[in-house]
Protein backbone atom coordinates (compact mmCIF):
# COMPACT_ATOMS: atom_id res chain seq x y z
CA UNK A 1 0.00 0.00 0.00
CA UNK A 2 1.60 3.25 -1.12
CA UNK A 3 0.04 5.28 1.71
CA UNK A 4 2.54 3.81 4.20
CA UNK A 5 6.33 4.11 4.56
CA UNK A 6 8.83 2.37 6.79
CA UNK A 7 10.78 5.33 8.10
CA UNK A 8 10.20 9.02 8.90
CA UNK A 9 12.23 11.73 7.19
CA UNK A 10 13.27 15.21 8.28
CA UNK A 11 9.91 16.66 7.19
CA UNK A 12 7.72 14.11 8.99
CA UNK A 13 5.02 15.67 11.18
CA UNK A 14 3.65 13.98 14.28
CA UNK A 15 -0.05 13.29 14.73
CA UNK A 16 -1.34 13.23 18.29
CA UNK A 17 -4.76 11.73 19.04
CA UNK A 18 -6.78 13.66 21.62
CA UNK A 19 -10.33 13.80 22.93
CA UNK A 20 -12.24 16.66 24.49
CA UNK A 21 -11.49 15.15 27.90
CA UNK A 22 -7.73 14.78 27.31
CA UNK A 23 -6.96 17.99 25.41
CA UNK A 24 -6.07 19.94 28.57
CA UNK A 25 -3.50 17.29 29.52
CA UNK A 26 -1.82 17.71 26.13
CA UNK A 27 -1.85 21.50 26.41
CA UNK A 28 -0.17 21.29 29.82
CA UNK A 29 2.77 19.29 28.44
CA UNK A 30 3.01 20.90 24.98
CA UNK A 31 5.68 23.44 24.02
CA UNK A 32 4.53 26.98 24.71
CA UNK A 33 4.14 28.10 21.05
CA UNK A 34 2.02 25.05 20.19
CA UNK A 35 -0.11 25.35 23.33
CA UNK A 36 -0.70 29.04 22.72
CA UNK A 37 -1.69 28.43 19.11
CA UNK A 38 -4.08 25.60 19.91
CA UNK A 39 -5.61 27.56 22.78
CA UNK A 40 -6.31 30.46 20.47
CA UNK A 41 -8.11 28.31 17.88
CA UNK A 42 -10.97 27.16 20.12
CA UNK A 43 -10.21 23.58 19.14
CA UNK A 44 -12.58 21.20 20.93
CA UNK A 45 -10.97 17.89 19.89
CA UNK A 46 -14.23 16.43 18.62
CA UNK A 47 -14.08 13.24 16.60
CA UNK A 48 -13.18 13.74 12.93
CA UNK A 49 -11.57 17.13 13.52
CA UNK A 50 -7.90 18.09 13.25
CA UNK A 51 -5.68 21.09 13.83
CA UNK A 52 -2.15 21.73 12.60
CA UNK A 53 0.02 23.58 15.11
CA UNK A 54 3.34 25.43 14.64
CA UNK A 55 6.74 24.89 16.14
CA UNK A 56 9.08 27.56 17.49
CA UNK A 57 10.10 28.54 13.95
CA UNK A 58 6.51 29.11 12.89
CA UNK A 59 6.41 26.12 10.52
CA UNK A 60 3.99 23.24 11.09
CA UNK A 61 5.30 20.92 13.79
CA UNK A 62 2.43 18.47 14.05
CA UNK A 63 -1.30 18.08 14.25
CA UNK A 64 -3.90 17.15 16.81
CA UNK A 65 -6.43 14.54 15.66
CA UNK A 66 -9.76 14.57 17.47
CA UNK A 67 -10.81 10.95 18.01
CA UNK A 68 -13.70 9.07 19.53
CA UNK A 69 -11.59 6.88 21.78
CA UNK A 70 -8.92 4.29 21.16
CA UNK A 71 -10.92 2.22 18.65
CA UNK A 72 -11.87 5.07 16.34
CA UNK A 73 -11.27 4.36 12.65
CA UNK A 74 -12.96 7.16 10.78
CA UNK A 75 -11.22 10.14 12.40
CA UNK A 76 -7.99 8.81 10.89
CA UNK A 77 -9.71 8.51 7.52
CA UNK A 78 -10.70 12.16 7.78
CA UNK A 79 -7.13 13.13 8.65
CA UNK A 80 -5.67 11.18 5.73
CA UNK A 81 -7.83 13.16 3.33
CA UNK A 82 -7.74 16.58 4.99
CA UNK A 83 -4.07 16.94 5.94
CA UNK A 84 -1.63 18.53 3.48
CA UNK A 85 0.38 16.14 1.34
CA UNK A 86 3.39 14.89 3.26
CA UNK A 87 4.67 12.27 5.66
CA UNK A 88 3.25 11.72 9.13
CA UNK A 89 3.79 9.54 12.18
CA UNK A 90 1.65 8.72 15.21
CA UNK A 91 2.86 10.40 18.39
CA UNK A 92 2.25 9.11 21.89
CA UNK A 93 -0.17 11.25 23.81
CA UNK A 94 -3.01 11.25 26.28
CA UNK A 95 -5.06 8.75 24.21
CA UNK A 96 -3.81 5.26 23.45
CA UNK A 97 -4.91 3.98 20.03
CA UNK A 98 -5.17 0.66 18.24
CA UNK A 99 -2.45 1.03 15.61
CA UNK A 100 -4.07 -1.45 13.23
CA UNK A 101 -7.34 0.50 13.29
CA UNK A 102 -5.43 3.73 12.75
CA UNK A 103 -3.70 2.26 9.70
CA UNK A 104 -6.93 0.82 8.33
CA UNK A 105 -8.70 4.16 8.66
CA UNK A 106 -5.77 6.02 7.15
CA UNK A 107 -5.72 3.75 4.10
CA UNK A 108 -9.46 4.04 3.50
CA UNK A 109 -9.21 7.82 3.79
CA UNK A 110 -7.10 7.78 0.66
CA UNK A 111 -9.45 5.56 -1.35
CA UNK A 112 -10.94 6.88 -4.56
CA UNK A 113 -12.39 5.18 -7.60
CA UNK A 114 -10.40 6.68 -10.45
CA UNK A 115 -10.63 4.16 -13.27
CA UNK A 116 -12.23 6.74 -15.56
CA UNK A 117 -10.93 9.94 -14.04
CA UNK A 118 -7.47 11.45 -14.04
CA UNK A 119 -6.32 12.40 -10.56
CA UNK A 120 -3.13 14.20 -9.69
CA UNK A 121 -2.92 14.07 -5.91
CA UNK A 122 0.22 14.00 -3.82
CA UNK A 123 0.30 11.26 -1.20
CA UNK A 124 -0.35 11.50 2.52
CA UNK A 125 2.03 8.88 3.88
CA UNK A 126 1.92 7.37 7.35
CA UNK A 127 4.97 5.79 8.95
CA UNK A 128 4.10 2.22 9.91
CA UNK A 129 3.65 2.11 13.70
CA UNK A 130 5.80 -0.33 15.61
CA UNK A 131 4.44 -3.85 16.15
CA UNK A 132 1.46 -3.35 13.84
CA UNK A 133 0.30 -6.50 11.99
CA UNK A 134 0.93 -5.25 8.47
CA UNK A 135 -0.41 -8.42 6.89
CA UNK A 136 -3.71 -7.97 8.71
CA UNK A 137 -3.99 -4.32 7.71
CA UNK A 138 -3.20 -5.16 4.09
CA UNK A 139 -5.74 -8.01 4.04
CA UNK A 140 -8.55 -5.82 5.34
CA UNK A 141 -7.75 -2.80 3.18
CA UNK A 142 -7.20 -4.72 -0.05
CA UNK A 143 -10.42 -6.66 0.46
CA UNK A 144 -12.47 -3.52 1.03
CA UNK A 145 -10.92 -1.77 -1.95
CA UNK A 146 -11.56 -4.75 -4.23
CA UNK A 147 -15.23 -4.79 -3.22
CA UNK A 148 -15.59 -1.06 -3.76
CA UNK A 149 -13.88 -1.14 -7.14
CA UNK A 150 -16.08 -3.98 -8.38
CA UNK A 151 -19.31 -2.30 -7.28
CA UNK A 152 -18.29 1.12 -8.63
CA UNK A 153 -17.49 -0.23 -12.08
CA UNK A 154 -20.38 0.49 -14.47
CA UNK A 155 -22.30 -2.45 -15.84
CA UNK A 156 -20.90 -1.78 -19.32
CA UNK A 157 -17.53 -2.93 -17.97
CA UNK A 158 -18.71 -5.32 -15.24
CA UNK A 159 -20.96 -7.93 -16.77
CA UNK A 160 -21.02 -11.63 -15.93
CA UNK A 161 -17.88 -12.25 -18.01
CA UNK A 162 -15.89 -9.45 -16.39
CA UNK A 163 -16.99 -10.58 -12.93
CA UNK A 164 -15.77 -14.08 -13.74
CA UNK A 165 -12.46 -12.63 -14.93
CA UNK A 166 -12.06 -10.75 -11.64
CA UNK A 167 -12.66 -13.96 -9.69
CA UNK A 168 -10.22 -15.90 -11.87
CA UNK A 169 -7.53 -13.24 -11.42
CA UNK A 170 -8.02 -13.35 -7.65
CA UNK A 171 -7.71 -17.14 -7.62
CA UNK A 172 -4.52 -17.04 -9.71
CA UNK A 173 -2.95 -14.43 -7.43
CA UNK A 174 -3.22 -16.72 -4.41
CA UNK A 175 -2.75 -20.10 -6.05
CA UNK A 176 -6.40 -21.11 -6.06
CA UNK A 177 -8.60 -22.38 -8.87
CA UNK A 178 -11.65 -20.96 -10.60
CA UNK A 179 -14.09 -22.85 -12.81
CA UNK A 180 -16.86 -21.08 -14.73
CA UNK A 181 -19.98 -22.68 -16.20
CA UNK A 182 -21.42 -20.56 -19.01
CA UNK A 183 -24.67 -20.28 -20.94
CA UNK A 184 -26.49 -23.48 -21.90
CA UNK A 185 -23.93 -25.51 -19.97
CA UNK A 186 -25.82 -24.33 -16.90
CA UNK A 187 -28.74 -26.50 -18.02
CA UNK A 188 -26.43 -29.44 -18.66
CA UNK A 189 -25.01 -29.10 -15.13
CA UNK A 190 -28.41 -28.55 -13.49
CA UNK A 191 -28.52 -24.84 -12.67
CA UNK A 192 -31.90 -24.06 -14.24
CA UNK A 193 -32.75 -20.93 -12.25
CA UNK A 194 -29.42 -19.24 -12.97
CA UNK A 195 -29.95 -19.98 -16.66
CA UNK A 196 -33.56 -18.76 -16.67
CA UNK A 197 -32.76 -15.41 -15.04
CA UNK A 198 -29.77 -14.68 -17.29
CA UNK A 199 -30.83 -16.13 -20.64
CA UNK A 200 -32.50 -12.93 -21.94
CA UNK A 201 -29.20 -11.05 -21.98
CA UNK A 202 -26.66 -11.17 -24.78
CA UNK A 203 -24.09 -11.50 -21.98
CA UNK A 204 -24.38 -15.17 -21.09
CA UNK A 205 -25.16 -16.17 -17.49
CA UNK A 206 -22.58 -18.19 -15.63
CA UNK A 207 -21.73 -19.83 -12.33
CA UNK A 208 -18.34 -18.88 -10.90
CA UNK A 209 -16.74 -21.47 -8.60
CA UNK A 210 -13.51 -20.38 -6.84
CA UNK A 211 -11.61 -22.75 -4.57
CA UNK A 212 -8.57 -22.19 -2.33
CA UNK A 213 -6.92 -23.85 0.64
CA UNK A 214 -5.90 -27.29 1.83
CA UNK A 215 -8.27 -30.20 1.25
CA UNK A 216 -8.16 -31.29 4.90
CA UNK A 217 -8.95 -27.83 6.32
CA UNK A 218 -12.42 -26.83 7.58
CA UNK A 219 -14.79 -26.07 4.70
CA UNK A 220 -16.18 -22.53 4.53
CA UNK A 221 -18.34 -21.57 1.57
CA UNK A 222 -19.33 -18.05 0.52
CA UNK A 223 -22.14 -17.35 -1.93
CA UNK A 224 -22.65 -13.93 -3.49
CA UNK A 225 -25.46 -12.56 -5.63
CA UNK A 226 -23.91 -11.50 -8.95
CA UNK A 227 -26.72 -9.71 -10.79
CA UNK A 228 -24.51 -7.38 -12.81
CA UNK A 229 -27.46 -5.25 -13.87
CA UNK A 230 -31.09 -5.60 -12.89
CA UNK A 231 -33.69 -4.09 -15.19
CA UNK A 232 -36.38 -5.94 -13.25
CA UNK A 233 -36.98 -8.19 -16.25
CA UNK A 234 -40.50 -8.15 -17.68
CA UNK A 235 -41.68 -6.65 -14.38
CA UNK A 236 -39.61 -3.66 -15.43
CA UNK A 237 -38.26 -1.23 -12.85
CA UNK A 238 -38.97 2.49 -13.26
CA UNK A 239 -35.97 4.60 -14.23
CA UNK A 240 -35.37 5.78 -10.67
CA UNK A 241 -35.33 2.22 -9.39
CA UNK A 242 -32.93 1.16 -12.13
CA UNK A 243 -30.39 3.95 -11.64
CA UNK A 244 -28.15 2.19 -9.11
CA UNK A 245 -28.62 -1.32 -10.41
CA UNK A 246 -24.98 -1.68 -11.38
CA UNK A 247 -24.57 -2.37 -7.66
CA UNK A 248 -26.88 -5.39 -7.73
CA UNK A 249 -23.77 -7.58 -7.94
CA UNK A 250 -22.77 -6.16 -4.56
CA UNK A 251 -23.11 -9.55 -2.87
CA UNK A 252 -20.61 -11.03 -5.32
CA UNK A 253 -18.28 -8.10 -4.66
CA UNK A 254 -18.55 -8.69 -0.90
CA UNK A 255 -17.60 -12.36 -1.13
CA UNK A 256 -14.68 -11.65 -3.46
CA UNK A 257 -13.43 -8.94 -1.10
CA UNK A 258 -13.86 -11.29 1.86
CA UNK A 259 -12.10 -14.05 -0.06
CA UNK A 260 -9.21 -11.69 -0.69
CA UNK A 261 -8.96 -10.99 3.05
CA UNK A 262 -8.99 -14.70 3.83
CA UNK A 263 -6.41 -15.68 1.21
CA UNK A 264 -4.14 -12.67 1.76
CA UNK A 265 -4.04 -13.32 5.50
CA UNK A 266 -3.71 -17.07 5.01
CA UNK A 267 -6.54 -18.32 7.20
CA UNK A 268 -6.29 -22.13 7.52
CA UNK A 269 -9.61 -22.98 5.88
CA UNK A 270 -10.78 -24.71 2.71
CA UNK A 271 -12.52 -21.82 0.98
CA UNK A 272 -15.12 -22.05 -1.75
CA UNK A 273 -16.76 -19.02 -3.37
CA UNK A 274 -19.85 -19.46 -5.54
CA UNK A 275 -21.22 -16.58 -7.61
CA UNK A 276 -24.22 -16.90 -9.92
CA UNK A 277 -23.42 -14.10 -12.39
CA UNK A 278 -26.27 -12.88 -14.60
CA UNK A 279 -27.82 -9.81 -16.15
CA UNK A 280 -31.61 -9.59 -15.66
CA UNK A 281 -32.66 -8.24 -19.04
CA UNK A 282 -35.73 -7.97 -21.27
CA UNK A 283 -35.99 -9.85 -24.56
CA UNK A 284 -38.20 -12.38 -26.27
CA UNK A 285 -36.39 -15.06 -24.28
CA UNK A 286 -36.97 -13.48 -20.87
CA UNK A 287 -38.60 -15.55 -18.15
CA UNK A 288 -42.15 -14.43 -17.38
CA UNK A 289 -44.48 -13.84 -14.43
CA UNK A 290 -46.25 -17.10 -13.48
CA UNK A 291 -43.68 -19.23 -15.27
CA UNK A 292 -42.70 -22.28 -13.23
CA UNK A 293 -38.96 -22.97 -12.96
CA UNK A 294 -37.17 -26.11 -11.96
CA UNK A 295 -34.31 -25.85 -9.48
CA UNK A 296 -31.14 -27.73 -8.67
CA UNK A 297 -32.67 -28.89 -5.39
CA UNK A 298 -35.68 -30.39 -7.16
CA UNK A 299 -38.24 -27.85 -5.94
CA UNK A 300 -40.41 -26.02 -8.45
CA UNK A 301 -40.76 -22.24 -8.23
CA UNK A 302 -43.63 -20.15 -9.54
CA UNK A 303 -42.53 -16.67 -10.60
CA UNK A 304 -44.61 -14.08 -8.77
CA UNK A 305 -42.33 -11.29 -9.95
CA UNK A 306 -39.35 -11.27 -12.32
CA UNK A 307 -37.76 -8.50 -10.24
CA UNK A 308 -37.29 -10.98 -7.39
CA UNK A 309 -34.56 -12.68 -9.39
CA UNK A 310 -31.71 -12.57 -6.89
CA UNK A 311 -33.20 -15.25 -4.67
CA UNK A 312 -33.63 -17.49 -7.71
CA UNK A 313 -29.98 -17.50 -8.73
CA UNK A 314 -28.89 -17.78 -5.10
CA UNK A 315 -31.16 -20.80 -4.64
CA UNK A 316 -29.27 -22.87 -7.20
CA UNK A 317 -25.90 -21.74 -5.81
CA UNK A 318 -26.90 -22.50 -2.20
CA UNK A 319 -28.12 -25.94 -3.24
CA UNK A 320 -24.73 -26.64 -4.83
CA UNK A 321 -22.89 -25.30 -1.78
CA UNK A 322 -24.91 -27.53 0.54
CA UNK A 323 -24.07 -30.72 -1.36
CA UNK A 324 -20.58 -30.90 0.16
CA UNK A 325 -21.78 -30.09 3.71
CA UNK A 326 -19.52 -27.12 4.54
CA UNK A 327 -18.79 -26.32 8.15
CA UNK A 328 -20.08 -22.77 7.56
CA UNK A 329 -22.14 -21.28 4.74
CA UNK A 330 -22.55 -17.52 4.30
CA UNK A 331 -24.37 -15.69 1.55
CA UNK A 332 -24.31 -11.96 0.79
CA UNK A 333 -26.87 -10.23 -1.42
CA UNK A 334 -28.37 -6.87 -2.28
CA UNK A 335 -31.67 -8.69 -2.00
CA UNK A 336 -34.58 -6.57 -0.75
CA UNK A 337 -35.70 -2.99 -0.39
CA UNK A 338 -37.63 -4.21 2.65
CA UNK A 339 -34.37 -4.68 4.58
CA UNK A 340 -33.40 -1.10 3.77
CA UNK A 341 -36.79 0.18 4.96
CA UNK A 342 -36.38 -1.73 8.21
CA UNK A 343 -32.75 -0.92 8.98
CA UNK A 344 -31.64 1.83 6.62
CA UNK A 345 -28.82 1.67 4.13
CA UNK A 346 -25.89 1.41 6.55
CA UNK A 347 -26.95 -1.59 8.65
CA UNK A 348 -27.20 -4.95 6.86
CA UNK A 349 -29.86 -7.43 7.91
CA UNK A 350 -28.53 -10.81 9.01
CA UNK A 351 -30.60 -14.00 9.15
CA UNK A 352 -29.16 -17.23 10.53
CA UNK A 353 -30.31 -20.76 11.31
CA UNK A 354 -27.67 -21.03 14.08
CA UNK A 355 -27.60 -18.89 17.21
CA UNK A 356 -23.89 -19.54 17.63
CA UNK A 357 -23.08 -18.35 14.11
CA UNK A 358 -25.36 -15.33 14.48
CA UNK A 359 -23.71 -14.33 17.76
CA UNK A 360 -20.24 -14.72 16.25
CA UNK A 361 -21.15 -12.53 13.27
CA UNK A 362 -22.62 -9.88 15.56
CA UNK A 363 -19.49 -9.89 17.73
CA UNK A 364 -17.15 -9.74 14.74
CA UNK A 365 -19.08 -6.87 13.24
CA UNK A 366 -19.04 -4.84 16.44
CA UNK A 367 -15.32 -5.47 16.89
CA UNK A 368 -14.59 -4.09 13.42
CA UNK A 369 -17.10 -1.21 13.31
CA UNK A 370 -18.85 -3.21 10.58
CA UNK A 371 -22.14 -4.12 12.26
CA UNK A 372 -25.06 -6.25 11.19
CA UNK A 373 -28.46 -6.63 12.85
CA UNK A 374 -30.08 -10.01 13.32
CA UNK A 375 -33.56 -10.43 11.87
CA UNK A 376 -35.86 -13.43 12.44
CA UNK A 377 -36.44 -16.41 10.18
CA UNK A 378 -40.05 -16.25 11.36
CA UNK A 379 -41.46 -19.67 10.53
CA UNK A 380 -45.09 -18.49 10.55
CA UNK A 381 -44.38 -16.41 7.45
CA UNK A 382 -43.28 -19.46 5.49
CA UNK A 383 -46.86 -19.97 4.36
CA UNK A 384 -46.63 -16.70 2.43
CA UNK A 385 -44.39 -18.52 -0.06
CA UNK A 386 -47.10 -21.04 -0.93
CA UNK A 387 -48.07 -21.50 -4.57
CA UNK A 388 -51.17 -23.20 -5.97
CA UNK A 389 -49.26 -24.61 -8.95
CA UNK A 390 -45.68 -25.13 -7.69
CA UNK A 391 -43.77 -25.96 -4.52
CA UNK A 392 -42.96 -22.35 -3.77
CA UNK A 393 -43.50 -18.80 -5.09
CA UNK A 394 -40.58 -16.39 -5.35
CA UNK A 395 -42.53 -13.20 -4.55
CA UNK A 396 -45.46 -13.28 -2.11
CA UNK A 397 -48.30 -10.93 -2.95
CA UNK A 398 -48.28 -9.43 0.52
CA UNK A 399 -46.12 -6.32 0.76
CA UNK A 400 -45.17 -7.08 4.35
CA UNK A 401 -42.11 -8.81 5.77
CA UNK A 402 -40.30 -8.84 2.44
CA UNK A 403 -36.80 -9.31 3.83
CA UNK A 404 -37.99 -12.20 6.00
CA UNK A 405 -39.85 -14.01 3.22
CA UNK A 406 -36.82 -13.62 0.93
CA UNK A 407 -34.62 -15.20 3.60
CA UNK A 408 -37.17 -17.97 4.13
CA UNK A 409 -37.10 -18.64 0.39
CA UNK A 410 -33.31 -19.10 0.54
CA UNK A 411 -33.63 -21.28 3.63
CA UNK A 412 -35.52 -23.84 1.51
CA UNK A 413 -32.24 -24.54 -0.31
CA UNK A 414 -30.03 -25.09 2.78
CA UNK A 415 -30.33 -28.18 5.02
CA UNK A 416 -30.96 -27.34 8.67
CA UNK A 417 -27.79 -29.11 9.81
CA UNK A 418 -25.50 -26.69 7.94
CA UNK A 419 -24.79 -23.49 9.93
CA UNK A 420 -25.90 -20.78 7.48
CA UNK A 421 -26.27 -17.02 7.54
CA UNK A 422 -27.78 -14.74 4.93
CA UNK A 423 -26.78 -11.07 4.84
CA UNK A 424 -29.06 -8.63 3.00
CA UNK A 425 -27.18 -5.38 2.37
CA UNK A 426 -27.09 -2.13 0.42
CA UNK A 427 -23.44 -2.25 -0.76
CA UNK A 428 -23.56 1.48 -1.44
CA UNK A 429 -22.92 4.75 0.41
CA UNK A 430 -25.52 7.37 -0.45
CA UNK A 431 -23.31 10.24 0.76
CA UNK A 432 -19.67 10.95 1.59
CA UNK A 433 -18.35 10.21 5.06
CA UNK A 434 -14.73 10.03 6.22
CA UNK A 435 -13.25 6.84 4.79
CA UNK A 436 -16.59 5.96 3.19
CA UNK A 437 -17.05 7.93 -0.05
CA UNK A 438 -20.30 7.95 -1.94
CA UNK A 439 -20.48 4.84 -4.07
CA UNK A 440 -19.80 1.14 -3.71
CA UNK A 441 -19.14 -0.10 -0.20
CA UNK A 442 -17.92 -3.16 1.65
CA UNK A 443 -20.47 -4.14 4.28
CA UNK A 444 -20.41 -7.03 6.77
CA UNK A 445 -17.34 -8.57 5.12
CA UNK A 446 -14.83 -7.21 7.65
CA UNK A 447 -17.04 -8.44 10.47
CA UNK A 448 -17.30 -11.83 8.81
CA UNK A 449 -13.53 -11.95 8.35
CA UNK A 450 -13.02 -11.16 12.02
CA UNK A 451 -15.48 -13.91 12.94
CA UNK A 452 -13.55 -16.38 10.80
CA UNK A 453 -10.20 -15.16 12.15
CA UNK A 454 -11.33 -15.70 15.72
CA UNK A 455 -12.75 -19.12 14.91
CA UNK A 456 -9.93 -20.53 12.83
CA UNK A 457 -6.93 -18.67 14.17
CA UNK A 458 -4.48 -16.19 12.74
Amino acid sequence: MNCFVDQPDERTLSLTPVTGETLDAWLTDAPAPAAAWVGAQDFKAKAETLLLYPGADGNPAGALIGVDGADDIWSWSKAAKALPAGRYSIASGPVSVDAERVCFGWALGGYSYDRYKTRDTEPRELVWPEDVDRKLVDARVSGVCLTRDLVNTPASDMGPGELASAASALAREFGGSCEVTVGDDLLRDNFPMIHAVGRASTRHPRLIDLAWGEADAPKVTLVGKGVCFDSGGLDLKPSGGMLLMKKDMGGAAQVLGLARMIMSYGLPIQLRVLIPAVENSVSGDAFRPLDVLNTRKGLTVEIGNTDAEGRLVLGDALALASEEQPELLLDFATLTGAARVALGTELPAMFANSDGLADALLEGGLAESDPVWRMPLHAAYDRMLDSKVADINNAPRSGYGGAITAALFLKRFVPDEIPWAHIDLMSWNLADKPGRPEGGESQASRGAFEMLRRRYGG
